[in-house]
C-alpha cells in the first residue's frame, strides 16, 4: 500500500475506475481480506435454505411482535374495507403495512424496500406505498460504535484515526457512515454495522419463513407476491449485506468493470486495504453533489444529461459484459463530483449473472427492443422467473404479449380493471416470480426512470434507447452475438414500436419525452382513483 500519493495518474486506475487523487494504491493481490473471498460468499449463500427452512413450531418469542404489528394492520384495514373502493381498500392495507413494516425495524423496512422494485408483478398500491419505505433509522451512540471498531480491527480507535466525528453522516437499518482522518492523515468515511444487525435479522427470517404460509392467500395484496418465496428472495439479498468484506469485494470488481470498459464516466471510492472486516469498512471519501442538485451540477458546467447517459450504459455493461451491477441504485448511494464524474457508492447489494443468466439476460434486452414476444419469454425462463418447462407461445398468448399494446388511458374503469385482473391472473397461473437477479435490475430501472425526471426530462426517450442500442451493436455486437449463438448479421434491429410498445402506447408519436410520460401516468392515476407513485409525498 502507497499513501498520500500525488500521482494524478496512479497505477491502479489501469485495475479499476478509481479517483485520480489516489490516497493509497490497489494491489488485489496484496490485500489480506480479498483472499478467500469467492469461497467466502458461497458460504454466505449456502446459508439462505437454513435460514429460510420451513419449521413446526414457532421460532422464537419475536413471532408474537410480528404477529401483533401485521394482525393490527390487518385488523385496521378490515374493520374500514366496506367503505372504500378496491383499488382504495389495496391501497389502505399497504398504507397500513407499511407503517407496521416500520415499527418492525432494520429487517422489515429492506423488506418493504424488496416490495417496492416489483413494479408490474406486485400491485400497484403496494408497490407505490412500500416506494415510501425509509431505510433511515436512529443512530447508534458513538460508545456503540468505537466498540464495535475497536473489537474489529484490534486497535483502540485512536491508535487508527487521528480524528474521528461521533455524528454519523448517515444512519440506515444495517450500519451507519462517519467521517473520520487515518493517522496518516488521509480523508476517509467508515461504515459501522451495527452489532445486534445480524442477530435480529436471523430472529426475523425464520420467523417471516413460518407466517409466510400462513398468510399467504388469506390478504389480497399478498396472493400475488407469492410471501414464501419473497422472503427467500429477501434472505438471499441481505445475507450478503451482513460481512462488509463482500461489500469492498463488490466494490474493486465494478471498478474493474469499468476499467474494463473504459467507462470513466463513474468512478468508486478505493476500499483500505487493511481497515475491512466483518463489520467495519474504512473507505477513501469522495464528496460531490448530492444527486438531486440539478442546479448545483449545472451551475458548475456539468453536463446532466450526459451524466445519465454514461451510468445507464456503464449499467447495462456490467450486467451484459461481465454479469456484474450495483444492485442498490438510489439518490443516497450516488453523488456528482464537480468534474462531471458519477461516485457510486454502497455496494452492499450487488447483481451478479453466471453466464447463462447473463445470456438470457441480453436476450430479453434484445428480444425487447425487437419487440420478440417468444423472445422476452425464452429469456425469462432462462433467468428464473418462469418454471423450466413453461411454454413461451401460451405465455406470450396470456400476457397479450404477441398483441397491440392496449393503452390503459384510453380504458374506463372497469375496462381497466378487468385488464389487471387478467394480467394478475396470468401471472398466477404461468407460475411467474421474480429471482433476486431480476429483482434487483429491475429496482434499478425504476431508479434511472425517475433519474431521468430529475437530469433530463426534456430528452428524447425512443431516440435516447435507438442511440444507446447502436452504441452497444456497434462497441460489443460480435461479443452479443457470441453469448446469442447467433451471427453478428442476425442481431434483429431495434423496433420503435416495440419501444412505444414496452410503454404501453398505442398512438403513432415521433417522439417521446419523461414529461410526456409522466402526463399519460398523471392521466392513468387519477383514472382509478390512486396517487401517481412517480410524484415524490
Amino acid at each position: 500500500m502507497k499513501s498520500r500519493t500525488l500521482d494524478k495518474n496512479p497505477p491502479d486506475l489501469a485495475f479499476g475506475t478509481f479517483s485520480r487523487n489516489a490516497p493509497w494504491l490497489i494491489d488485489p493481490a496484496g490485500i489480506p481480506w480479498l483472499h478467500g473471498i469467492d469461497t467466502l460468499r458461497d458460504r454466505t449463500r449456502q446459508k439462505v435454505p437454513q435460514m429460510t427452512r420451513k419449521r413446526l413450531l414457532p421460532p422464537g418469542s419475536r413471532v408474537a411482535t410480528i404477529t401483533y404489528q401485521i394482525g393490527l394492520a390487518s385488523l385496521k384495514w378490515y374493520l374500514t374495507k366496506r367503505h372504500d373502493n378496491r383499488s382504495a381498500s389495496r391501497r389502505k392495507l399497504s398504507r397500513n403495512m407499511r407503517v407496521a413494516f416500520e415499527h418492525l425495524g432494520p429487517t422489515f423496512i429492506k423488506l418493504g424496500q424488496i416490495l417496492s422494485a416489483g413494479e408490474g408483478i406486485f400491485p400497484q398500491e403496494l408497490v407505490s406505498e412500500f416506494s415510501l419505505c425509509r431505510d433511515k433509522v436512529p443512530a447508534d451512540s458513538f460508545q456503540v460504535v468505537r466498540d464495535t471498531i475497536e473489537s474489529e480491527l484490534g486497535r483502540t480507535i485512536s491508535d487508527v484515526f487521528l480524528s474521528f466525528d461521533p455524528i454519523p453522516l448517515a444512519a440506515a437499518s444495517i450500519a451507519q457512515v462517519h467521517p473520520a482522518r487515518l493517522r496518516t492523515g488521509e480523508p476517509v468515511v467508515v461504515k459501522v454495522q451495527r452489532p445486534y444487525v445480524k442477530r435480529l435479522v436471523n430472529k426475523d427470517i425464520a420467523a417471516m419463513s413460518w407466517i409466510a404460509p400462513l398468510i399467504s392467500g388469506r390478504i389480497p395484496v399478498a396472493t400475488l407476491a407469492n410471501l414464501p418465496a419473497l422472503i427467500e428472495l429477501f434472505t438471499e439479498t441481505i445475507v450478503e449485506e451482513l460481512d462488509f468484506r463482500l461489500e469492498a469485494a463488490n466494490m474493486l470488481d465494478f471498478a474493474n468493470v469499468l476499467a474494463r470498459t473504459g467507462q470513466d464516466a463513474l468512478v468508486v471510492a478505493r476500499p483500505h486495504p487493511h481497515l475491512v472486516t466483518e463489520k467495519v469498512l474504512v473507505m477513501e471519501r469522495l464528496d460531490g453533489f448530492e444527486w438531486g442538485d440539478v442546479e448545483g451540477m449545472r451551475a458548475a458546467g456539468v453536463d446532466t444529461e450526459e451524466v445519465l447517459r454514461a451510468g445507464l450504459r456503464a449499467f447495462l455493461e456490467g450486467a451484459i459484459l461481465y454479469g456484474v451491477f450495483h444492485g442498490d441504485l438510489h439518490g443516497g448511494n450516488l453523488s456528482v463530483l464537480p468534474d462531471g464524474k458519477v461516485a457510486v457508492m454502497d455496494f452492499g447489494i450487488t447483481g451478479r449473472l453466471d453466464d447463462s443468466k447473463r445470456s438470457a439476460f441480453i436476450k430479453l434486452m434484445v428480444s425487447a427492443l425487437a419487440n420478440d414476444a417468444i423472445g422476452q419469454v425464452d429469456a425469462l425462463k432462462g433467468l428464473g422467473a418462469l418454471p423450466p418447462g413453461t411454454d413461451s407461445k401460451k405465455v406470450a398468448t396470456d400476457l397479450r404479449l404477441d398483441q397491440p399494446p392496449l393503452d390503459p388511458t384510453k380504458m374506463d374503469v372497469d375496462q381497466l380493471a378487468a385488464e389487471l385482473k387478467d394480467i394478475t391472473k396470468a401471472l398466477l397461473s404461468n407460475g411467474v416470480k421474480l429471482p433476486k437477479e431480476l429483482t434487483l435490475f429491475i429496482k434499478d430501472m425504476i431508479f434511472l426512470d425517475q433519474a431521468v425526471s430529475i437530469l433530463a426530462p426534456d430528452v428524447d426517450l425512443i431516440k435516447e434507447i435507438s442511440e444507446l442500442f447502436a452504441y452497444f451493436y456497434e462497441r460489443y455486437g460480435d461479443q452479443i452475438a457470441d453469448d446469442l449463438g447467433i451471427s453478428p448479421d442476425d442481431i434483429p434491429a431495434i423496433d420503435a414500436e416495440g419501444i412505444k410498445t414496452s410503454l404501453m402506447i398505442a398512438d403513432p408519436v415521433e417522439k417521446l419525452t419523461y414529461n410526456d410520460l409522466k402526463a399519460r401516468r398523471e392521466k392513468l392515476w387519477s383514472k382509478i382513483g390512486g396517487e401517481d407513485p412517480s410524484t415524490p409525498s
